[in-house]
């Protein structure tokens, strides 16, 4: 009777994060809400920012208007770790940002047209289990009185928004994610199990699904009917309706309760192995001896031009690389390529464009340059193959702003790069920015098929033919709720006839 209860809860809330997921601030949203870079009130250098924070390497420097409005530069402190902010107009370092400078903040997001509310400081809360928003916090809580009852969640340590949830996806969170991924064992006594709570719930529901469904199916009359017309020995109609429906469900029930039990990387099955790439190898200029390249034309590639080299150029100012663009831009960020510093320039959601961080000017990066370095980022590892995605594939995909990875930006075209290690590593990158947009190996491949595919039916073919998606999903998961809670029924009755007896 408890784990139908927890079925038909996970169908019912599976339902509603089709539509509304758990909250989190996507690049899009993030770009929306940034104000455009004033170069008047940018007056003071990378190079100024790098040396008030301590750093030396410019790639991963952000310049945006993300604290109280004002630009600041943000120093990446490595992973894990929150970037240290600069003041854009005088170079200093700031500190931690108190409630003023988040109330100001969340005044900024919506450009000062509506009043925000400070709401005090929190560790965590419903809305903020994410491990990534761990650097940021204690995080500050800030009501806005916009249309859609905004609440913003504003890191302590940089100042900037990191978090938006609206009241509608507030509530229905509470029907959605919060409760499908068990998080009321979030944030308190149970925090430490909650991980093994979920893996052994789902582990005994596959195993009490299965037995079910073995016992269905035998009690099932293949061959001919029962005295009763019925193949179903159940003359009780609940009774019925549970043979019925579990025979009909029983493969998507235990599909679902099984994949969601992956999606946990229970016994860490799906960790891979492989050595982390070496992204300072292919941001540097290539090493004396090249690494195998296969099935390419080495000769070509060697006479390639390489991308300029700008390391020991003084870099151009903020203002020269805003006017050299044609409207200001939202976000400045600093990245190396193969020896080649480069800015990358974004006005909104979209490809961002290129600049070089010495001259200000437009880069075009060399495809063959850019395979020759790309080959470097596994060492030992030969690169035996690179196929360009002008369109999704089924590792490759994007996904709705709401879903669960909807915040990963997912640009084409996309190169692909195969490489020989024993985990038969492929690496994603941007042909038009230089940028890593990331891994995959057997693990996380075996993981997109029992995980991703299983669960949310996320190919691409069937994505691309909504409401077909829609339509499928939801009666799948009400024929779950209806042997669910048929189930609950059936045990309550059984229950409360011993309980009298």
């Amino acid at each position: 009777m408890v784990l139908c209860l927890f079925f038909a809860m996970w169908f019912i809330s599976g339902v509603v994060m089709m539509y509304v997921g758990y909250p989190k601030l996507t690049p899009q949203e993030r770009m929306t809400h940034l104000a455009p870079l004033d170069p008047a009130r940018v007056t003071a250098t990378p190079a100024q920012a790098l040396a008030a924070a301590g750093a030396s390497d410019m790639a991963g420097l952000s310049l945006a208007a993300v604290r109280g409005g004002a630009p600041v530069y943000l120093v990446p402190m490595g992973r894990g770790h929150a970037p240290k902010v600069v003041d854009g107009a005088s170079g200093v370092l700031l500190p931690p940002a108190d409630a003023a400078v988040a109330t100001a903040s969340a005044a900024a997001w919506f450009g000062g047209a509506y009043a925000a509310r400070y709401q005090g400081e929190v560790q965590e809360d419903v809305y903020t289990h994410s491990g990534a928003l761990d650097p940021h916090r204690p995080l500050h809580r800030v009501d806005v009185d916009d249309p859609a009852h905004t609440r913003l969640y504003v890191s302590s340590a940089t100042g900037e928004v990191v978090l938006d949830a609206t009241r509608s996806e507030r509530l229905w969170n509470y029907a959605g994610a919060w409760i499908h991924w068990l998080y009321p064992f979030r944030g308190n006594l149970f925090d430490p199990w909650w991980h093994d709570i979920v893996v052994w719930l789902s582990v005994i529901g596959v195993a009490v699904a299965l037995t079910g469904t073995v016992v269905g199916i035998l009690r099932w009359r293949f061959s001919r009917p029962y005295a009763s017309g019925s193949r179903s020995p159940y003359r009780d109609n609940m009774m019925r309706w549970h043979h019925l429906s579990g025979l009909l469900f029983a493969v998507i029930t235990i599909t679902w309760i099984f994949s969601g039990l992956m999606s946990m990387n229970p016994w860490k099955v799906f960790t891979s192995s492989a050595a982390p790439l070496a992204v300072s190898a292919y941001a540097n200029r290539p090493p004396a001896a090249t690494p195998p390249v296969a099935s390419a034309n080495r000769a070509s590639l060697s006479a390639a031009l390489p991308l300029a080299a700008t390391a020991n150029a003084p870099p151009a100012s903020p203002a020269a690389l805003i006017g050299a663009l044609p409207a200001a831009p939202r976000e400045l960020r600093w990245s190396r390529v193969d020896g080649q510093d480069l800015v990358l320039a974004r006005s909104g959601p979209g490809a961002p464009r290129v600049l070089s961080a010495a001259n200000a000017r437009p880069v075009a990066l060399d495809p063959a340059a850019l395979r020759v370095a790309a080959a470097r980022l596994l060492p030992g590892a030969t690169l035996t193959g690179v196929q360009v995605l002008d369109r999704y594939d089924f590792y490759y995909y994007g996904r709705d702003e709401h879903a669960m990875l909807g915040h990963i930006e997912k640009p084409l075209p996309a190169w692909r790069l195969a490489f020989d290690n024993p985990q038969a590593t492929w690496v994603y990158l941007d042909p038009h920015t230089g940028q890593i947009l990331g891994r995959q190996d057997r693990s996380n491949r075996a993981s997109r098929w029992l995980f991703a595919f299983l669960h949310s039916w996320d190919w691409t073919g069937l994505l691309a033919n909504r409401p077909l998606w829609d339509i499928l999903l939801v009666f799948l998961s009400l024929g779950g709720v209806a042997m669910s809670l048929t189930g609950v029924v059936i045990g309550w009755r059984r229950l409360g006839r011993k309980l009298r007896g």
